[in-house]
């Protein structure tokens, strides 16, 4: 690297040494008066950021995104307006339940959050590799996520509040039989599908809207590990993935995906068999064809990790005209949570950290000050609106269509149903291989053993609910009496739950 300028400190001033400190003779003491050493010890101890409590370790890279097929009766959003516009983005690939300096390889879902820079602000796309969640309130999310998290006294992972919170949730196990299959441990993040796995609202120019559902299909191939594969990846390479990605681009071996959109009326959402916001299920593809919308590729490694990856934050509430949020519960709970969770890691100016500001469109409104505020602040605009003096001022054209929302204010408890259990019943008969529902069986029996026996036998009946055979055999890889788990998966979740309380091993 050529030398052209001098070391200083953070203020300018030039730096005389690098290698020692000031002290009082040779052997000292250190003296407080070198600024130099105390700035560079003070940064040293700010230099790690809160982690991100899911989602903490991931990787990144930038692109652009093509729309390829006509759109536009659909949203009237710009960057989906014509064929052939192109869009700047950046997207991050994620593990969710480990810490910073866990294994790519990791049985865990694999977060797809995209970030589209488009003239009318930023779009975040923020979904996972899966169509479905585990839940479908989130009121129980935080509990959710401290099930997957070590245990407050041991510090180590805990199988029992693993399986207990899933047995105890019957709605998960759409997701629990994704996970456990091949698909929860992808082979790098170029090799897997991205679902934004919400409905959203697309309204055109003349106020009418869908509710649409967006899929990111991989152009490389669908690639996963076996359970054992991931198991002796985490030993030789945890950053697998991380490399994977990297490399390929650096190699100019960019990697795509061709994004696709299920279309639903309000008509039909309005008379549909169950609820099409629940996450917990997936609309039938037969019922609603994906067509073809765009092509998304990245073609740029970060130039530094921190401040692009790092730094990076995402938001299902990032959204442009065109584009709207759905009645979805999880959905409408992330709206709020997300920018709430980057104000506490980054601060309440985080949208000015470049790979977070909106490049195209860039931002103009009344908020000023706050810590990091690294712009002009508005300089000598006013702070406030209305004002008299012909500063910037709402668009009431750009308003979302008027829905209708009706019923009485209460906790609507959602009742289980055999509903919960067809698509993961499906899914396990008719999508997956022998070979792969054997995977299934011995990745969940690995895994479900380490459970207290109580436990077992409460999750294994809901395994049995979903399909006859998948229960069994479960059941028999864990050495549990098949008409014992046959005789809990006929009753009730609250009748099962009193059969298999703590001490009924």
């Amino acid at each position: 690297m050529k030398k052209d300028k001098n070391l200083t400190t953070n203020f300018g001033k030039p730096v005389d040494s690098d290698l020692t400190s000031m002290t009082t003779g040779p052997r000292g003491p250190v003296l407080l008066e070198d600024i130099h050493l105390i700035e560079k010890l003070a940064h040293f101890n700010r230099e790690r950021i809160p982690e991100r409590v899911v989602h903490a370790k991931g990787a990144g890279a930038f692109g652009f995104f093509e729309v390829t097929h006509d759109v536009s009766r659909y949203t009237c959003a710009a960057f989906l307006s014509e064929v052939g516009k192109k869009t700047e983005v950046f997207a991050r690939f994620s593990t969710v339940g480990g810490e910073k300096g866990s294994a790519d390889s990791e049985r865990d879902p694999r977060g797809f959050a995209v970030k589209f820079y488009t003239e009318e602000g930023n779009f975040d796309m923020v979904g996972n590799n899966t169509p479905v969640f585990f839940i479908r309130d989130a009121i129980k999310f935080p509990d959710f996520i401290h099930t997957q998290k070590r245990n407050p006294e041991t510090n180590l992972k805990d199988p029992d509040a693993f399986w207990d919170f899933l047995s105890l949730t019957p709605e998960s196990i759409h997701q629990v039989t994704i996970l456990f299959s091949d698909r929860g441990t992808p082979k790098n993040y170029r090799s897997m599908n991205g679902y934004g796995g919400h409905a959203f609202m697309w309204y055109n120019a003349r106020g009418e809207y869908h509710w649409v559902k967006l899929h990111f299909k991989t152009e490389s191939g669908i690639r996963n590990f076996t359970g054992d594969e991931a198991d002796k990846m985490r030993g030789v390479d945890p950053d697998t993935a991380t490399r994977d990605l990297f490399d390929a681009i650096a190699e100019q071996v960019f990697p795509s995906w061709l994004v696709e959109a299920q279309i639903m009326t309000e008509e039909q959402a309005r008379t549909f068999r169950y609820d099409p916001f629940d996450v917990t299920k997936v609309w039938p593809h037969g019922e609603f064809p994906p067509f073809p919308v765009g092509r998304l590729i990245l073609n740029r490694n970060p130039g530094n990790y921190f401040a692009d990856v790092e730094l990076a934050a995402f938001s299902p509430g990032n959204m442009v005209p065109g584009i709207g949020p759905s009645p979805d519960k999880m959905m409408q709970a992330r709206l709020f949570g997300y920018h709430d969770a980057h104000r506490h890691r980054l601060g309440p100016n985080y949208h000015l950290i470049p790979v977070n500001a909106p490049r195209a469109s860039g931002a103009v409104n009344y908020q000023r000050d706050g810590a990091m505020r690294v712009d002009g602040n508005g300089a000598k605009a006013p702070n406030y609106w209305p004002n008299s003096l012909g500063t910037p001022s709402p668009d009431p054209a750009k308003v979302l269509p008027p829905i209708d929302v009706f019923g009485m204010a209460d906790r609507h408890h959602v009742k289980l149903t055999d509903a919960d259990f067809i698509q993961p019943g499906e899914l396990y008969r008719k999508v997956m291989t022998e070979e792969d529902r054997k995977h299934l069986v011995a990745n969940i029996t690995g895994h479900l053993k380490n459970a207290s026996k109580h436990i077992q036998k409460r999750q294994t009946a809901l395994f049995f609910k979903v399909d006859r055979e998948y229960g069994t055999r479960v059941a028999e890889g864990l050495g549990l009496s098949v008409k014992e788990i046959e005789n809990l998966a006929r009753m009730s979740q609250d009748e099962r739950v009193g059969a298999t309380s703590p001490g009924k091993d």
